[in-house]
């Protein structure tokens, strides 16, 4: 398995910034990526610790969802604040994390992640469409450690 850095190349990380911002095109809400060699840690709370490292709890409307994903370990999550979690729950992200891993099982990781993406833009955009002044509240471009 190839390390978080080299996972995705220049283009395919320049196609996932894209496919953020059209899944944020429309709503509120705010979607990061995020890739690490390791974690000790269940995926989930790795997850957690992330999100909030990223300060992803300070949007507005509590309408941050991160994908969160320990290469070499073969560890994925993907999470929402309250505000998106509490109108979609934990199946979405459940649904949303199988179809990653089905990707990322094939080596398709920028397809995976471009495609899940959008599928929570879609829910983002039903649920908390964009308001008068909306702004970007995160950086869009995938992150690493």
């Amino acid at each position: 398995m190839s390390s978080a850095t080299s996972l995705l190349n220049q283009s395919q990380q320049e196609q996932i910034v894209k496919a953020i911002q059209k899944a944020e095109r429309g709503t509120s809400g705010e979607i990061r990526v995020h890739l690490e060699d390791h974690t000790s840690k269940d995926a989930l709370l790795r997850a957690e610790e992330v999100f909030l490292k990223l300060k992803m709890q300070k949007t507005k409307l509590r309408t941050g969802a991160l994908i969160y994903a320990a290469v070499k370990d073969r560890k994925l999550a993907i999470i929402g604040d309250k505000g998106i979690h509490d109108v979609v729950g934990s199946d979405f992200w459940e649904k949303e994390r199988d179809l990653l891993v089905e990707y990322f099982s094939k080596g398709n990781y920028a397809e995976g992640l471009v495609k899940v993406i959008g599928l929570i833009g879609e829910q983002l955009q039903q649920f908390f469409p964009q308001q008068p002044g909306d702004k970007n509240e995160l950086p869009n471009e995938v992150s690493f450690k």
